[in-house]
């Protein structure tokens, strides 16, 4: 099985611009994703449609590819980046250029998920639990996802899911019954390359999530269960948290 691991990246971010070359303890964020995944993905590449982005990637070392800046997301880039580098490849790993963090654990899993030919799409969740499991379960922003018990994707949702009748929040908290989606994605080249084709589904608009596109098109998305909680830098105060982090010895 021949995979590439392909790291959307782009400037023009509405919270946070020229995120992807924010200094991360010395190094610029996108650098501390690309050598994350290289540590367990022979093939890597940036996928990027700035030039100041792609100076950065190439002065670390790293391989790029430039795509259109008319993408709305960053599977649809990943979709061009792999048109780009050419046919050979059966599993695309996508990682966000903002998750430094990223665990080699995380990355080896999904490659592992597609050793399942029932697996179209792969990726991850992490249970809610803890002190702010609550304030998480409750926070749109955070996507919750429902899955059978072989690990198959049912519904992802921005609301608490599931409903837990009869029984306390808390006492379902500590059961493990809600998961976090954890935003990494793996696909096969060729449903990739399907799923970009899709118009928007009607669930996807009433979320706001791109999967909802793909479960209602009837792929079957796998999901692994990790325990590695990394920091996403989506805001200057999460860079912060990001760099306690390091502080901490924890990277």
């Amino acid at each position: 099985m021949r995979v590439i691991a392909i790291i959307p990246a782009r400037y023009a971010s509405t919270r946070f611009p020229a995120k992807p070359l924010a200094v991360l303890g010395r190094k610029c964020i996108i650098e501390w994703v690309y050598r994350a995944v290289s540590a367990v993905i022979d093939d890597v590449v940036v996928a990027t449609d700035d030039s100041r982005i792609a100076d950065a990637v190439e002065a670390f070392g790293g391989r790029v590819v430039m795509t259109s800046s008319e993408h709305r997301c960053g599977t649809e880039r990943c979709a061009e980046a792999l048109r780009k580098v050419g046919d050979g490849y059966d599993v695309v790993i996508n990682v966000q250029g903002d998750e430094p963090f990223v665990a080699a654990e995380q990355l080896r899993a999904l490659v592992a998920m597609f050793e399942d030919e029932s697996v179209d799409i792969a990726t991850l969740a992490t249970p809610i639990t803890g002190e702010d499991g609550l304030s998480t379960l409750n926070d749109s922003n955070v996507v919750k996802v429902v899955m059978t018990r072989g690990g198959r994707a049912l519904y992802f949702s921005r609301s608490p899911i599931p409903f837990v009748r009869d029984v306390a929040v808390d006492d379902a908290l500590r059961c493990g019954v809600y998961h976090r989606h954890v935003g990494i994605y793996g696909f096969r080249a060729s449903t990739l390359c399907d799923v970009v084709a899709l118009d928007a589904s009607p669930l996807e608009r009433l979320e706001s999530l791109e999967q909802l596109r793909w479960l209602e098109a009837g792929y079957t998305i796998g999901v692994g269960v990790t325990h590695h909680r990394g920091i996403g830098i989506d805001t200057p105060d999460d860079l912060r948290r990001a760099e306690e982090y390091i502080a901490e010895g924890s990277v």
